[in-house]
């Protein structure tokens, strides 16, 4: 299966990566939905219930106090997958990275074209003025003031992630699914698959080669060229560029 996937690479120069949360959590960043025993002696609701719109309104202090504790982790560094897909965009192999992950670690590994589908925490924008604060300022501000993070016009700052309840933007949309439906090879990588509207985007994929690299089954196994179970840093560290 290596030997395929080092072929598939190194005669295609037309590749577009599709990562999910997989593709983090060999960073040290734990998925979320993954209930842990301090999750449950500190929260009340289920995460899907306190990374919504409407919790976000309701109870944003309740919000940020999860958020800072399970969303970002600032300390992580890039794995083995964002260092050598961003070689891949620098070699003019790999066209666009679109992920489902908010955390940045695509663009600290130094790839440049990134389509954050569910945003990123390292934006974050007052409601009221529409002024941007980076992710400093907003763990800066709740370490030192507690509570919810506010603009210096008194607004109160959302993260520029999408909640739940939440649509997708358009425009990241558009061009995550240009970029599918031209690319000769999709490699799909540390996703379940059942994460929708993101999920449903390898639709508009009618290249060569699909590939799907991740621990565990998923529903497109069938449909794919090549599947690889195992670790998707180990894969990629493997590649010679």
């Amino acid at each position: 299966m290596m030997t395929e996937f080092q072929n598939i690479i190194s005669s295609n120069d037309n590749i577009v990566f599709f990562g999910g949360a997989g593709v983090s959590t060999e960073s040290g960043i734990p998925d979320f939905r993954s209930v842990d025993g301090l999750y449950n002696e500190k929260y009340k609701y289920p995460p899907e219930t306190i990374i919504s719109h409407s919790f976000f309104m309701r109870q944003t202090e309740e919000f940020y106090d999860f958020y800072l504790n399970k969303m970002i982790f600032l300390n992580a560094k890039p794995n083995m997958a964002h260092i050598k897909l961003a070689q891949m965009e620098s070699t003019g192999k790999l066209k666009a990275v679109i992920t489902q992950n908010i955390d940045g670690l695509h663009q600290a590994a130094g790839s440049k074209n990134v389509l954050e589908l569910h945003g990123s925490v390292h934006r974050n924008y007052c409601m009221e003025c529409g002024k941007f604060y980076n992710v400093d300022y907003i763990v800066n501000y709740i370490e030192n003031n507690g509570g919810i993070p506010k603009c210096t016009c008194s607004g109160i700052i959302k993260p520029d992630v999408v909640l739940y309840g939440e649509g997708l933007d358009e425009e990241v949309i558009e061009k995550s699914i240009s970029y599918i439906k031209s690319a000769d090879v999709l490699i799909i990588g540390g996703t379940s698959l059942v994460v929708y509207p993101a999920a449903g985007l390898i639709n508009y994929f009618n290249g060569n080669k699909l590939i799907l690299i991740n621990k565990s089954f998923t529903s497109m196994d069938s449909i794919a060229d090549l599947v690889i179970n195992d670790s998707i840093g180990k894969v990629f560290k493997n590649i010679k560029l």
